[in-house]
């Protein structure tokens, strides 16, 4: 009876095989997502003209700078 119980145990031993590979090779995909900084998203650097729309918008600036600053923005962008 010993033998039977252990034939039945390996019946889903290459089902757990394949469960277990599969999470190892996630944990590997998210530590490399982790280590190279994570998603584009968050590493996409605002342009200058939008930082300076933003800093308009929320009063920061007057008009008249926020005039001054954009066509030397626009400058140098040329």
């Amino acid at each position: 009876m010993h033998w039977r119980m252990v034939e039945r145990g390996m019946e889903f031993g290459w089902l757990f095989i394949i469960i277990f590979s599969f999470f190892i090779v996630l944990g590997v995909i998210h530590l490399l997502n982790l280590i190279s900084g994570g998603t584009r998203r968050e590493t996409r650097a605002e342009s200058p003209l939008h930082i300076l729309k933003r800093r308009y918008a929320k009063g920061e600036i007057a008009r008249e700078e926020f005039e001054k600053m954009k066509d030397e923005i626009a400058g140098k962008m040329r």
